[in-house]
């Protein structure tokens, strides 16, 4: 148990040190993502542009904040909004959080957690219509 805590806790560390640097969220693997291919979460209590997660919450669930890499493009489904002090994103509107249970890039340990906190999964682009016929 003490070896888990341990990890959770360094996992949570690595997460806290990077999101000061962290850019803007992409689309891998059929979710959304920070650039270093961690998932990304929002959470149905939350509003448009306004985050519910507070104190306790936000350790287990920690925003994905950051500046906008310069030379990249964004989703126009991608927006920065401020919470308090911090510049947070948001996918449509939605808060986009962490979860502090994903140790490395590729985990999805927190999709459905509460049956309130899930991956950010994009609609498929939609096949072109073709009229012709073989």
């Amino acid at each position: 148990m003490k070896r888990t805590s341990t990890h959770l806790l360094s996992a949570l560390m690595t997460l806290a040190a990077s999101t000061a640097v962290l850019a803007n969220p992409v689309i891998r693997d059929g979710i959304v993502t920070d650039p270093a291919g961690r998932s990304l979460y929002v959470f149905d209590k939350d509003e448009a542009f306004k985050s519910h997660c507070e104190g306790a919450c936000l350790k287990a669930w920690p925003a994905y904040t950051g500046d906008v890499q310069p030379g990249t493009s964004v989703s126009e489904a991608a927006k920065r909004f401020e919470q308090g002090e911090r510049k947070q994103w948001a996918w449509k509107g939605k808060p986009l959080y962490y979860f502090a249970g994903d140790a490395k890039p590729g985990e999805r340990n927190g999709d459905g957690s509460g049956d309130v906190w899930h991956l950010v999964r994009p609609a498929p682009a939609a096949a072109p219509v073709s009229s012709s016929y073989y």
